[in-house]
Parts: C-alpha cells; sequence; structure tokens
C-alpha cells in the first residue's frame, strides 16, 4: 500500500516544476472543538493525549475551531477546560459557530446571528483569533446573494474566512472506527495507522498539485483536522510523516498572512469546499486525478478490507 502511495503521488506530481523548500509549508487545524467522544478516549482524554502528541512532533501553534453549541452537549461537559488547555499549550481558538448549520440551508441573518453567538462566548478570550470557518466548509452552495451576505457581514465583524486548503476526510475514517467499536468489531490498530496516514499524505498531495496548477505556486497550506481519536493516536506520526515529505509546520498565523489566499473571494457557480478548489473553478482549471482513497467510498471499502480484523458477523 505505501509503495503504491508513493507512484500514485509521483503520478500526480509529474510535469509540476521542482519544489523550492519555502513552498511546502503547512498548518493543522482542528474543527468542531469540543467534539463528540470517540471509539477509543473520552473526550478529556482525548485532548490531554492530543496535546501531548502535538508537543511532542514540536508543533507549536495549532488552530482549534470551536462550535459553541457543543459545550451544552453530554460528551461537551469539561469541554471550556480543554478549550483552555490548548490554549495554555500554545494554540490558538476561533469561531466555528454556534449551532454548526449549513449556509445553504439558513437564512443569512440567522446564520450571522449564530455567528455572534459562539462570537459572544469566544469574545475576549486568550487565544482568540480573527477566523470564521464555515461548517461543512458550506459557503452558500448556489446561493449567490446568501453568500455574498454572509460575506459582508464578516467584514462588517472584523472577521476573516478561516478558510481550508488541504482535506484528507479524517471525519469518515473516525466514524468508521466509532461505528466498529460499537458494533464489537476488532480494529488492527497499525492497519488504522496506516490508512490514517495514507488518507491524509494522499489528500495533501493532492492539494499540492492543484495548488501549483492554480496560483503558480503552493501558498501556505492549511490542513483541515478534527478533534477525533484518531488525531490523539496519529497525529505525531503524522507529522513525522509530513517533514519527510519535505512540508515544514507552522502557525495558523503565518497560513493566513498569505495576501493573495486572504483577499480571494472566488465566484463560482457552488460554494463549497477548499479555497484553492474553488479559485481553480473559477479560473477554469482542470484539477489533477484524485488519489482513489479521497473518496469516502473507497475508504470505507480500504477500513473493511485492512483495518477490521474479521469480517463483519451476519
Amino acid at each position: 500500500m505505501r509503495a503504491f502511495l508513493m507512484a500514485l503521488c509521483a503520478l500526480i506530481l509529474a510535469g509540476a516544476a521542482p519544489a523550492a523548500a519555502q513552498d511546502k509549508r503547512i498548518a493543522l487545524t482542528f474543527d468542531d472543538v469540543p467534539r463528540q467522544a470517540g471509539a477509543f478516549f473520552t473526550p478529556d482524554e482525548r485532548a490531554q493525549r492530543l496535546i501531548a502528541a502535538l508537543r511532542e512532533a514540536d508543533v507549536t501553534q495549532a488552530a482549534f475551531f470551536v462550535t459553541t453549541g457543543r459545550l451544552d452537549t453530554p460528551d461537551g461537559a469539561g469541554g471550556e477546560a480543554r478549550i483552555s488547555a490548548y490554549v495554555a499549550a500554545g494554540h490558538v481558538i476561533a469561531n466555528h459557530s454556534h449551532d454548526h448549520t449549513r449556509l445553504s440551508k439558513t437564512e443569512a441573518a440567522d446564520y450571522l446571528a449564530d455567528i455572534d453567538r459562539a462570537g459572544a462566548w469566544l469574545a475576549g478570550r486568550p487565544g482568540v483569533r480573527p477566523w470564521f470557518r464555515f461548517p461543512y466548509l458550506d459557503e452558500g452552495a448556489r446561493d449567490k446573494a446568501r453568500r455574498d451576505a454572509v460575506r459582508a457581514g464578516l467584514a462588517a465583524r472584523g472577521l476573516r474566512n478561516g478558510y481550508v486548503t488541504a482535506d484528507g476526510s479524517d471525519w469518515h475514517l473516525e466514524q468508521l472506527s466509532i461505528d466498529a467499536k460499537r458494533d464489537g468489531r476488532a480494529i488492527d490498530m497499525a492497519a488504522l495507522r496506516q490508512l490514517y496516514l495514507q488518507s491524509q499524505m494522499s489528500g495533501i498531495a493532492y492539494h499540492e498539485a492543484l495548488a501549483r496548477r492554480t496560483l503558480g505556486r503552493v501558498p501556505p497550506q492549511v490542513m483541515l483536522l478534527h478533534e477525533t481519536d484518531l488525531a490523539a493516536l496519529f497525529i505525531a506520526d503524522l507529522v513525522a510523516e509530513l517533514r519527510r515529505d519535505g512540508w515544514t509546520i507552522i502557525t495558523a498565523d503565518e497560513a493566513y498572512a498569505d495576501v493573495e489566499l486572504a483577499a480571494a473571494m472566488p465566484d463560482v457557480p457552488y460554494a463549497y469546499g477548499t479555497l484553492t478548489g474553488a479559485m481553480a473553478w473559477e479560473r477554469d482549471i482542470k484539477p489533477p486525478i484524485a488519489p482513489l482513497w479521497m473518496s469516502t467510498d473507497m475508504m470505507s471499502w480500504l477500513f473493511e478490507q485492512k483495518v477490521l480484523a474479521e469480517p463483519q458477523k451476519k
């Protein structure tokens, strides 16, 4: 599998100009904080392990996007203390809404009020940054009026788009693990680690190639992750893989300082997904061929075949 991944990534990047060392910079960001319990840890255990793993990996600053409504759920109990612990460890926090709704299914005024509700909780807290990340990366889908109303509302509030440029659908692999644990199925942890690393690295390689085609360079990448048990288990391994592949881990502050991306507001028929993906669409640039396991269907198949140690009982 590893050999196949390396060959596939080489094909994706074939023909691209050699990467300058300064091109390959990436910031780690985590959504949906505080997230529900996963397959292996309590939320408190997960936060402790994630903080320790980031410290072990010498990641001095990651960004945690907070969905404040989750603090009112059973798994959100103690969430404020966990968020404070992330900040105390050197990380930063930002707005990911209160109710985690889709803009395409919410009126602009209601959506902005939801942002304000989260913003009131975040205001004045140590480590807070003026970034808002759209839940589901849904910026209004086909509704351009709604999209533009929220863009204007964010600007009026002094908030910037907490955009994403790289994604490996880690949330899907996390859910597969939760489902398997619930069903009492044996999980091969070494195989799970391998699939986690392969899926994230292949997503990063795809988005690196997309950025080169679209911008003629690779801007500082902003990686979308989630506050998951899999991150707590494998983030140090992922950072090691990134560094072996020539990436430098930078802060979210550094990543969001990119002038071109900070100013970008792509006008595309369907506002959803990564910023560089939207910019490619706006410029009519054909994206590279995506690795197979960027598909959640393929990830599910690989999880069933490689990670689950025994067939599902009928």
